[in-house]
């Protein structure tokens, strides 16, 4: 059978993104770093809409986590494999770049781009093979194509993130998979809530922030097999702003 896999999928774009692959009919791995509450009440949501869903509980920066929850995932699942993995796993630590701790930086960028690192080359062995094809779709940032300031460590992660995805892409396309990445603008989330909203919306040539299932609504159709011609594409979901 096939699974589905959403890094940080307990709030936020990670849960509208889990709520909205559940769609399709295959199970959905909501991964976890802490909130279990959170995780819990996002597998809830998606039983109550008739979906299956479980819990996997793993930092993405730490690769002995990484390989421990796949090793046990994957032993309890042995005719099973990971087909759609979204790299939605992501931390903010805004500070002028003088003013920034080692600890900003490295948090920042471990998380997106050790945590891509280490679980999609985990992933990839499960769906290269025999050509069963998988869809990876990579959460990155406007800040990774725009740069914004205070943001030097999550636009560097975001922007490297972008150019793992286009590399990554031309080495696995032969083999079905297909790795494109979502580039949000201002979207309602938790991470977003501290910001000056009022002020940020005159920016946006729409006029407001984005909602999180306008996010999950493009990750669903890069996951489906209409997409399967769309590959090292960045989708910006940023109502204008560029």
């Amino acid at each position: 059978m096939k699974y589905i896999l959403v890094t940080g999928g307990s709030r936020g774009i990670g849960r509208a993104v889990c709520l909205r692959l559940s769609q399709t009919g295959m199970p959905v791995i909501i991964n976890y770093r802490s909130n279990e509450a959170a995780a819990e009440e996002t597998r809830s949501m998606i039983e109550q809409q008739g979906g299956k869903a479980e819990l996997l509980k793993f930092d993405v920066s730490d690769k002995q986590q990484v390989d421990a929850a796949m090793d046990a995932w994957e032993a309890a699942h042995p005719d099973d494999y990971v087909a759609v993995l979204v790299n939605n796993a992501g931390v903010r630590h805004d500070n002028v770049l003088f003013m920034m701790g080692d600890d900003e930086w490295h948090s920042v960028i471990d998380i997106t781009l050790n945590g891509f690192f280490y679980l999609t080359r985990r992933l990839l062995k499960h769906m290269m093979p025999r050509r069963r094809g998988g869809r990876i779709i990579n959460i990155s940032s406007l800040s990774g194509i725009k740069g914004l300031p205070g943001q030097a460590n999550y636009s560097a992660a975001k922007a490297g993130l972008i150019g793992a995805t286009k590399a990554l892409a031309q080495e696995v396309a032969p083999r079905g998979v297909t790795v494109n990445a979502v580039a949000p603008g201002f979207i309602e989330t938790d991470m977003t809530s501290s910001l000056p909203q009022d002020e940020l919306k005159k920016l946006v040539p729409v006029g407001r922030f984005g909602k999180p299932e306008e996010v999950a609504a493009v990750v669903a159709f890069l996951a489906s097999d209409e997409a399967a011609y769309i590959t090292g594409e960045v989708i910006s979901i940023n109502g204008g702003l560029y």
